[in-house]
């Protein structure tokens, strides 16, 4: 039941990209254009998105402290930005800007047959790969600098 439920909230939330247009790279490489032909509906993307999550944190931080299947809840313990978020979010953003996909977006164009799509989706889980095998170093190395 809970994988059918996962699955289907998974399926909603493709099928809300796909209605958006938020699978088309030109439409965010639109919204990024502020010099040029500017489309602002991600915006208003964005803002339903936003509006939606406050109210969902809102309601997470009142229960306690478990989900809807009695899973542990873990919200962010940290509010710090530190140079490793902000090179993510550098990161991020110049593959949004350059590619017009972000994860979600690119799995739903991938499986919808964008060849583009396939090749970000691709470079991402290589990207994930790298962090991952690379992380512990970075870790230690932290590690040794503080100690």
């Amino acid at each position: 039941m809970r994988r059918t439920i996962e699955f289907l909230v998974g399926l909603l939330f493709g099928w809300g990209l796909l209605l958006s247009g938020m699978t088309d790279p030109g439409k965010v490489q639109g919204f990024l254009d502020l010099f040029g032909h500017w489309d602002p509906s991600l915006a208003f993307v964005m803002g339903g998105a936003i509006a939606v999550g406050v109210f969902a944190f809102a309601l997470a931080k009142r229960r306690a402290g478990t989900m809807l299947f009695g899973d542990a809840m873990r919200l962010p313990a940290s509010n710090e930005i530190d140079r490793r978020l902000i090179a993510g979010s550098l990161i991020f953003g110049a593959g949004w800007g350059l590619a017009g996909f972000c994860p979600g977006p690119g799995i739903v164009a991938m499986a919808a047959g964008q060849p583009k799509a396939a090749v970000f989706v691709a470079a991402m889980l290589v990207g994930m790969l790298g962090f991952a095998l690379l992380q512990p170093r970075m870790d230690a190395r932290q590690g040794r600098a503080a100690g």
